[in-house]
């Protein structure tokens, strides 16, 4: 390691690189393009997931929504364009004969103008189980969400979301304990939690009371907005979202045909298209980094064989004074690695700048499509590593060039 630190060794290349600075310019950018880009698509990927798990992280992805529409088809002495709606005896039939199921959570919703001492404003209203934060994760600022007491004894409470609080509560107000006014009717506030991406009201923000109390006060009866329905793990969500309206379609005596009785939204379907893409487009980012890399990389192993040649009298010289052909292959590799070392850590540093730039400008706000686009500092490592370890291995290959030569033939050279 002591020649690391020799001078000679040192102004050895720097004056090689001096003699060739416009092909060693173009070489260095060659390999910093290679890092450069890797490192920015990487962070685009990343930023991508990141957007994805903040708008589809708080839902269990394994998950679909059912809900009733109209039949599109006569069957049983039912005339086509039947409305339908769904029953709580739905539910129960769902859960004793569907395999598989992990949750079924059925929901209720609707509009209502809610009201704080003289502040107001029109929400989406959710009667809701205490399942709903099992199968969409809520994240709670203050309190708690809704629980089996408050489903029993059909309470009065409502959790809000974080933009209700801010229209409807004076800034640094506790919230937790205090009454509203939804519909002529007070709900005390027992929770508050941050605004989630999907499944939200908007911009104005849900309010989430019981649902048994939601079927009292607005009388809906056994009836069901829609349900919300999540699968074990080892278990196919696109299997159990057929099975469920098969089943629905016999109690409500529907044609076994007709597709549009019954509406739903496979989500872990949709997600695994996504995950499917993200996975690809990860994969084609290694692709395209590591190809340019080694790109690069070569390139700067021409360079050297270029400058073996040129220094063919110089090499010639030094072997004849005593120099061993390992100080001269560990020259010429030393200079391989000098130069993608200085590359790679170039195109690292631009690409964390542009990364930055584009969270400034492109990351912020809710209708971004990136969200914190970054790069694991142990795949940076691991990326600088590789780009050394093959500048080394190209060096190889010039340093084989330098002391393949017979001295007597070098100092021959013009």
């Amino acid at each position: 390691m002591k020649f690391l630190f020799d001078k000679d060794t040192w102004q050895e290349i720097y004056s090689s690189i001096r003699k060739n600075k416009m092909r060693t310019g173009i070489t260095i950018i060659g390999v910093m393009w290679g890092m450069f880009l890797l490192v920015v698509l990487l962070g685009l990927a990343r930023g991508m997931e990141n957007n994805f798990n903040k708008l589809f992280g708080s839902f269990a992805t394994n998950s679909v929504f059912v809900w009733a529409q109209q039949t599109s088809k006569p069957f049983k002495g039912f005339q086509e364009g039947k409305s339908l709606t769904l029953k709580m005896s739905d539910l129960e039939s769902i859960k004793n004969e569907i395999k598989g199921l992990e949750f079924v959570v059925p929901r209720h919703q609707t509009q209502a103008m809610a009201i704080n001492n003289f502040k107001s404003g029109t929400f989406g209203i959710f009667g809701d189980y205490p399942e709903l934060d099992k199968v969409q994760k809520k994240d709670l600022v203050y309190g708690r969400f809704i629980n089996d007491n408050d489903i029993k004894e059909k309470k009065k409470v409502c959790v809000i979301e974080e933009e209700i609080y801010k229209q409807l509560f004076d800034i640094d107000e506790y919230p937790i304990g205090t009454y509203i006014k939804i519909n002529d009717i007070n709900y005390i506030v027992v929770g508050m939690y941050k605004q989630g991406q999907v499944g939200s009201g908007g911009p104005q923000g849900n309010i989430h009371i019981p649902f048994t109390t939601f079927q009292q006060v607005y009388n809906r009866g056994d009836s069901i907005g829609w349900m919300m329905i999540t699968g074990k793990p080892e278990f196919d969500i696109t299997q159990i979202e057929a099975d469920i309206k098969l089943l629905l379609k016999n109690l409500h005596k529907v044609h076994p045909k007709d597709d549009r009785a019954f509406g739903s939204f496979n989500l872990g379907k949709e997600i695994a298209k996504i995950t499917g893409f993200l996975t690809g487009m990860q994969f084609l980012t290694w692709f395209v980094g590591i190809a340019t890399l080694i790109a690069g990389v070569f390139a700067i192993g021409n360079i050297l064989l270029i400058t073996v040649k040129e220094r063919t009298n110089e090499i010639g010289i030094r072997r004849a004074i005593g120099a061993k052909p390992w100080e001269i292959k560990r020259q010429i590799i030393l200079e391989s690695v000098f130069l993608t070392s200085i590359a790679g850590a170039l195109g690292i540093i631009f690409g964390g700048l542009v990364l930055m730039l584009i969270d400034a400008t492109l990351g912020q706000g809710p209708e971004s499509v990136l969200s914190n686009p970054t790069v694991n500092i142990p795949v940076v490592l691991i990326a600088a590593l590789t780009l050394i370890v093959l500048g080394t291995l190209i060096g190889l290959i010039p340093a084989h060039t330098a002391v393949s030569i017979r001295p007597i033939e070098a100092l021959r050279e013009e």
